[in-house]
């Protein structure tokens, strides 16, 4: 019942518009306007794109998958299963769902190019031009759909977490609603490092998604300092991730990029 009780106060995070009471117990999270909502579309663009066309269609090295849209959505090709949670055809029937028109390479069912090497030799060709102009043109649709996924992430988390933590996770989750960058905070990091509930994104046996980063939390009080304090436990999780993981997949050169991000938490949205 918990879980259900407190799902509320992630509805309205989602919420462009209307008004939405919050249960009983729950503390009220503020509604995003459209404003809010495109300055937080605009920030995950710059976050995980550079701001850049370009890099709404990106393959990084040493990864067996694309990376698309300004949320970098992960695309499996073909024969091909990874650790990391496939959101791209997830988001691509919610585009369709809301009347969107895709291009027809993004409805298929795996990744067309089975390699980096095979997605860079075609990055000027016709589908991915297309998929980048379809993406430039659709940045509230992505938006929409990060912040549904976010919307989503507190009840799957209190129910993924151990029972004696369930109330102080939900309280942080609660400190940060408190202002706008600590929502950006949310909304963000879900997309960024996922909900933390997938038992196979782990390293040896930790994770270093949202509910982690929840549960690393030092107490302080909501508002700003949640939002200041979120973006500090979210480094020491993902430098956790970082010392935990394969030295193959060579995770150490992606800390200065990730603490930026993090960074970027604790600043006015």
């Amino acid at each position: 019942m918990q879980v259900l009780r407190h799902a509320a106060l992630a509805v309205v995070l989602a919420a462009g518009c209307g008004p939405a009471s919050p249960p009983a117990g729950a503390s009220p999270a503020p509604q995003l306007s459209e404003a809010r909502k495109q300055a937080i579309g605009r920030k995950i663009w710059q976050n995980e794109c550079g701001g850049t066309v370009a890099g709404l269609t990106t393959w990084n090295a040493g990864e067996e998958f694309p990376s698309l849209g300004i949320g970098h959505f992960i695309w499996y090709p073909a024969g091909v299963t990874g650790k990391f949670q496939e959101s791209w055809p997830a988001f691509v029937r919610h585009a369709r769902q809301r009347g969107a028109r895709p291009p027809q390479v993004a409805t298929l069912a795996d990744c067309p190019w089975p390699n980096r090497a095979a997605f860079q030799a075609d990055f000027d060709g016709e589908r991915l031009k297309s998929l980048r102009t379809w993406l430039a043109a659709n940045v509230p649709l992505q938006t929409d759909f990060i912040i549904e996924r976010s919307r989503r992430a507190l009840p799957k988390m209190l129910a993924a977490a151990p029972a004696g933590e369930r109330e102080r996770i939900r309280r942080n989750y609660d400190k940060l609603s408190q202002t706008p960058n600590g929502v950006y905070a949310l909304v963000d990091y879900v997309n960024f490092k996922g909900e933390g509930t997938n038992p196979a994104e782990r390293y040896q046996g930790q994770g270093w998604g949202l509910l982690q980063v929840l549960g690393e939390m030092r107490e302080v009080p909501a508002g700003q300092a949640a939002a200041s304090e979120f973006a500090a436990a979210a480094k020491r999780v993902l430098d956790r991730r970082i010392a935990n993981s394969p030295p193959a997949r060579g995770e150490s050169r992606w800390r200065a990029g990730w603490h930026n991000r993090c960074n970027t938490y604790a600043r006015p949205l």
